[in-house]
């Protein structure tokens, strides 16, 4: 009897570039089609929530929106580059001090990650008011099984870089953390990956809340939770996870590229 081989497509990997240029704006232009959909997904309260993208020829800098801008305007011509003082050095707009002393930490604690993303989502900061972490009631949920902190200790805006340190002391080697009273914050090692997070973690709080309303939700074993966290749980499949986000994006608002 023949057989037959059946060749499998290589699954999609995050790209790679020729030059310094070329990757920085790859991630500018991720992070201005991150912070247009945080917009359309109702993340933005106010001037509250930022998303950062280390640059990747000064790795102690990184591009963030600037202070008291919509989401939903932001172009890649908008966004701001500040130092490891907190000083905008590219870019003629503030930056949010917020955004300083909690992302400037975070990426000095983690090399590994790329962006950060913040913002005071209505259920992610409804669910933080709890003090939980989240449970492995759906598959969706178990991306941040056993891989999110919890930072249970309130004290206001965080202004501080010190509060900022413990912030990313707490979330470990995790890709995500519940900020008690406050709201999600998630990690990636893509602008793509770190956003994708956020917006599947916002989702995943929304569901144990409607689940906890309806009565008592019936968790995933733990065995089958971790390995379902190695299969929705990756940094791969959160790259690609964004991937027709960011079409899509694109295609209704290209302007965000200029």
């Amino acid at each position: 009897m023949q057989t037959i081989s059946v060749q499998k497509p290589n699954a999609p990997q995050p790209p790679t570039f020729t030059s310094i240029n070329e990757e920085r704006l790859h991630r500018k232009q991720r992070l201005a089609a991150a912070l247009r959909l945080f917009s359309r997904y109702g993340f933005d309260e106010g001037i509250a929530g930022h998303i950062t993208a280390r640059d990747p020829e000064t790795p102690e800098h990184f591009w963030v929106n600037p202070f008291g801008m919509h989401f939903g305007l932001i172009r890649v011509s908008d966004l701001i580059l500040v130092n490891q003082e907190g000083e905008v050095i590219l870019g003629d707009r503030p930056v949010n001090r917020a955004a300083f002393a909690i992302h400037s930490q975070i990426h000095a604690a983690r090399p590994d990650v790329v962006a950060a993303a913040h913002a005071h989502s209505i259920y992610g900061k409804s669910w933080s008011s709890l003090g939980r972490l989240l449970d492995p009631l759906t598959q969706d949920a178990c991306a941040f099984y056993q891989d999110h902190s919890l930072f249970d200790d309130y004290t206001g805006v965080v202004l501080d870089p010190q509060e900022g340190q413990r912030i990313a002391q707490t979330l470990g080697t995790n890709k995500a953390i519940i900020l008690k009273n406050h709201g999600l914050l998630t990690v990636g090692h893509s602008v793509d990956e770190a956003a994708w997070w956020f917006i599947t973690m916002e989702r995943s709080c929304q569901a144990q809340l409607l689940a906890e309303a309806a009565g008592k939700p019936s968790p995933i074993k733990h065995e089958y939770a971790e390995i379902a966290h190695t299969q929705v749980g990756s940094h791969n499949l959160g790259w690609f996870s964004f991937q027709p986000l960011y079409e899509m994006i694109v295609r209704q608002e290209p302007d965000l590229l200029e």
